[in-house]
């Protein structure tokens, strides 16, 4: 006894077999007998074939994939605007820190020096911390 080996057939050859049925009227045993298919494979493709004939006809604009490139496109838009905005304000605070003389500090700190001219005790600060705020009266600050 001998295999039979399984044909496979791709879509445009699905098509022709389907349109010598419905266009030239060959008889479904004929095809059947012809291509080596059961006539339940053909009766399957013809099923098919006319549930997704409604995607011939949509239009072309309307594909789910036009629309996933549109708004990838306006998104990459948007983020080269947010960039642009981005590199504008980058340039406008080291052109005021330049102006301002702060530039020279490398981690964005002010320096000692500065700190030392500027601090106050630690009393000081407990006191304007006191003063702004309404509990401060029961901390016992000095």
């Amino acid at each position: 006894m001998s295999k039979k080996t399984r044909n496979r057939f791709s879509a445009p050859e699905k098509v022709a077999i389907l349109r010598l049925h419905l266009l030239e009227h060959t008889p479904v045993s004929d095809l059947c007998d012809q291509h080596g298919i059961h006539p339940t494979m053909f009766y399957r493709w013809q099923k098919e074939f006319f549930e997704n004939a409604a995607a011939a006809f949509e239009h072309r604009s309307r594909r789910p994939s036009d629309d996933k490139d549109r708004r990838i496109a306006l998104l990459e838009q948007k983020l080269q605007r947010k960039h642009e905005v981005l590199s504008e304000l980058m340039e406008e605070h080291i052109k005021l820190k330049k102006e301002l003389g702060e530039l020279g500090t490398e981690s964005g700190f002010p320096s000692p020096s500065a700190m030392r001219s500027s601090s106050s005790s630690s009393a000081g600060l407990a006191a304007r911390t006191c003063r702004s705020c309404s509990w401060s009266a029961g901390w016992g600050l000095p």
